[in-house]
C-alpha cells in the first residue's frame, strides 16, 4: 500500500463552477496546489481572470453562466474544445433569497431552485460523456456537488427556497451516484458550515460571534474546504459514493441544545 500520493491530483483536469470566489475559489486552490489542472468558470470574466492569476499554477478562467440549460451545454462545449476528458466536476454555483414568509416571491424560488438543483443536475448531463471518457481511460471521475449544512438542518433565517434546495440536492446526489457510478463517476458532497464569503456575510463579517455557536471555536478556513474537497476528488476518496461530507465544525453533528429541566 502506496499513500504517498493518496491526495495527490497531477494529470487531473477540473471544473469548479462558481469558482472566482468563496467556497469554490478556495477548492480551485486546492486542487491547483495538488497539481490538477483548474477552469474556473463564473458568470463575470474579469473576477475569473483575477481569481485564476491569483492562484496561479495550471489555473485558466472560463467565464461561464449554468443558470441556464443553454448556459450549461455552451460551458460543456468551452471544456470540450479545451479538453479530451474532464476528471473532476464541482458544481459549487449557487444562490440565496431571503425574505419574510408573508412576503417571499416566487423569483426567490424560481432563481435559487434553477441554479442550485436543476443546473447541477443538466451540468453534469451536458459534461457525462467527457467524465464518462475520464473513468474509462484511467482513475474514477468525480462530481461534488456543494450543498450546505442548511440542507441537514434548519437554521433561524427565512431563506425558504435556499434551505430546500440544499435538501434537494443531497438528495439529488445520491441519486446521481446511484447512476454514475456504472460509468466509473463517483458523485459526492460538501456541505460546509459557516465559512466567510459573500454569500455568508455572517461569517464574513462578524467570525467571532458566529464561532460562538460552533463547537471547534471557529469559522471555517480556507485550508478545511480545500483539504475536504481534494479528499473527495482525490483517490483517497475514490470508496466515497453518494455520501454528503459536513464540513461545518460540528454545528449538525456535534452541538448540544439548550438543557431544559422539568
Amino acid at each position: 500500500m502506496d499513500t504517498t500520493t493518496l491526495f495527490r491530483l497531477d494529470g487531473r483536469v477540473a471544473l469548479v463552477t462558481g469558482g472566482s470566489r468563496g467556497i469554490g475559489r478556495m477548492i480551485a486552490a486546492g486542487f491547483a496546489a495538488q497539481g490538477a489542472r483548474v477552469y474556473i468558470a463564473s458568470r463575470k470574466a474579469e473576477a475569473c481572470e483575477e481569481a485564476a492569476a491569483a492562484i496561479g499554477g495550471d489555473t485558466h478562467p472560463l467565464p461561464a453562466d449554468v443558470s441556464t440549460i443553454e448556459g450549461c451545454r455552451a460551458l460543456a462545449a468551452e471544456i470540450a474544445a479545451r479538453e479530451g476528458r474532464l476528471d473532476i466536476l464541482v458544481n459549487n454555483a449557487g444562490a440565496a433569497w431571503g425574505m419574510a414568509f408573508e412576503e417571499f416571491p416566487e423569483a426567490g424560488w424560481d432563481k435559487v431552485m434553477t441554479l442550485n438543483v436543476k443546473s447541477p443536475f443538466f451540468l453534469t448531463q451536458a459534461l457525462h460523456p467527457m467524465l464518462k471518457a475520464a473513468g474509462a481511460a484511467g482513475p474514477l471521475a468525480k462530481v461534488i456537488n456543494i450543498t450546505s449544512i442548511d440542507g441537514q438542518r434548519l437554521n433561524g433565517w427565512e431563506t425558504y427556497s435556499y434551505q430546500a434546495s440544499k435538501a434537494a440536492l443531497i438528495h439529488l446526489t445520491r441519486r446521481l451516484a446511484a447512476r454514475l457510478i456504472r460509468d466509473r463517476i463517483v458523485v459526492s458532497s460538501l456541505a460546509p458550515g459557516a465559512f466567510p464569503s459573500d454569500m455568508n456575510k455572517a461569517a464574513r463579517d462578524h467570525g467571532d460571534a458566529v464561532a460562538q455557536a460552533i463547537p471547534a471555536g471557529r469559522i471555517g478556513e480556507p485550508e478545511d474546504m480545500a483539504g475536504a474537497a481534494i479528499y473527495l476528488a482525490s483517490r483517497a476518496g475514490d470508496y466515497v459514493v453518494g455520501e454528503t461530507l459536513t464540513v461545518d465544525g460540528g454545528l449538525v453533528n456535534a452541538a448540544i441544545g439548550t438543557r431544559i429541566d422539568a
